[in-house]
């Protein structure tokens, strides 16, 4: 017999049984919306995660620190910024000769290969003043590669700076609705931005030579941003600055600005570095590579991938939980399938014997066995993954109607890609065809002269 004759049977039969054939497929269909609605899910919940990290333009950030500065799992994490000086403990050879974050570092690490930018974690303290409202804060210099990315995706008031040497600042919408009820009338108002600066004259005193002035700039507010942006706030080290201003505006403060007589008379002492140092990568697989090339500089380098290692574990260790539970149902579905192979060999007891008697093999009535299990696989597996989308966006939407009540970020909680069509329709084929097995190798094994006794 021909591949067309065995199909042509094996289409015959199913339509034949028309009603036993259509409850089967539902069962399979049912266990395969269960098996693709879980994985669905497990996939969804990850995107959500890791597509907001990826968003906001963490995946594709280092922080680099030196091993001189004091604490320096401290000074990552809480992003002191601007430029200080740590020192290294006495006799502590290892970190005597770490290369400084400085200039020079700032070049070295932008030569390396696959990185895209390099700029310094410049955070300065500031005295702010608008109408009755004054505060100390610590303002956070921004690069312009920041706009469209993380928290300035979308700004809750107003746009982004205009140039990185624009006296234009940013808050934050907690210091903006401290400043005013309504922070959106904040935009185009003038902020005083208040610092001590210092002014070496070596004329005047050749050992220590310096003066002390009081700065004020005036910058205009033209965004409001609904977070503070500071580095890795999901570790929640970060100070709170409120205050944003351009990259270039903040090194210029920084450069001046004197916080204690003891900073300054290091700095006069000796040039300063950088606290932390932000490198971009070109993608995001890139990270890993350039993370190793600046620790063998002498550096320490933190990723947010290191942070998510275990989180990605944990995403896979919830996809095998999830896809277990949704094959219990797709083996039930499947003992159906034995179920209606089974009933069929017994109606079609003689029809085998006939096909037996005129030439048909064991290898024939096999495959048409076969046939039929797997065409109730397909179409089982499509019909499944038909019904579990349906079923996820019922739920996505009853779901994110809860989470927008409760004030939340609505997201697709379930996600189909190609590869999950495809996998869960092949899987149906699969498991189908190892349901029906049995009863192929049962129907090609029967003997023709009983199999035409029977009645």
């Amino acid at each position: 017999m021909t591949f067309a004759d065995t199909t042509y049977l094996a289409l015959r039969n199913l339509r034949q049984a028309k009603l036993r054939t259509a409850l089967t497929t539902l069962g399979v269909s049912i266990g395969i919306a269960s098996l693709a609605g879980m994985v669905s899910l497990g996939v969804g919940l990850q995107n959500q995660v890791v597509g907001r990290f990826m968003q906001s333009g963490l995946f594709d950030a280092l922080t680099v620190s030196s091993p001189n500065m004091l604490g320096v799992p401290a000074a990552i994490l809480t992003g002191r910024g601007g430029r200080g000086r740590g020192a290294a403990g006495p006799g502590d050879s290892s970190t005597a000769s770490a290369p400084a974050l400085n200039d020079d570092a700032l070049k070295q690490l932008s030569a390396l290969e696959n990185v895209r930018e390099v700029y310094p974690s410049v955070r300065v303290p500031l005295d702010v003043k608008l109408g009755d409202f004054s505060r100390l804060i610590m303002a956070t210099g921004v690069p312009m590669s920041a706009k469209n990315e993380g928290a300035f995706q979308s700004l809750s008031h107003g746009t982004f700076f205009a140039s990185d040497s624009d006296n234009s600042c940013m808050l934050t919408l907690d210091v903006g609705k401290q400043m005013s009820e309504d922070p959106g009338s904040l935009i185009g108002k003038s902020l005083t931005l208040s610092y001590a600066a210092s002014s070496a004259n070596p004329q005047t005193d050749p050992l220590f030579g310096f003066q002390i002035r009081r700065v004020d700039l005036d910058c205009r507010i033209v965004g409001i941003v609904e977070r503070d942006p500071g580095p890795l706030p999901l570790l929640g080290g970060s100070p709170v600055s409120g205050v944003m201003v351009p990259l270039g505006i903040a090194k210029t403060i920084d450069s001046e600005v004197v916080t204690n007589a003891q900073s300054l008379l290091r700095d006069l002492a000796q040039p300063k570095s950088y606290s932390a140092i932000t490198v971009k990568v070109k993608e995001a697989r890139f990270t890993q590579d350039v993370e190793d090339q600046i620790r063998r500089l002498g550096y320490v380098v933190f990723s947010i991938n290191d942070a998510l290692k275990g989180a990605k574990t944990a995403f896979i260790v919830l996809d095998i939980v999830l896809s277990l539970i949704g094959s219990i149902a797709l083996a039930v579905s499947s003992l159906g399938i034995v179920n209606t192979m089974v009933m069929s060999i017994l109606e079609r007891t003689r029809e085998i014997g006939i096909m037996k008697a005129i030439g048909a093999g064991d290898s024939d009535i096999r495959r048409i066995f076969l046939i039929e299990a797997s065409v109730i696989g397909l179409f089982g597996g499509g019909l499944g993954i038909g019904l579990g989308w349906l079923v996820g966006k019922i739920i996505n939407f009853g779901a994110n109607v809860y989470i927008r009540n409760q004030g939340g970020t609505t997201g697709s909680l379930f996600a189909l890609p190609l590869w999950l069509v495809a996998g869960a329709i092949a899987f149906s084929i699969a498991v189908s065809l190892v349901a029906g097995s049995y009863p192929a190798s049962r129907a090609a094994r029967l003997n023709p002269i009983q199999a035409l006794r029977h009645d």
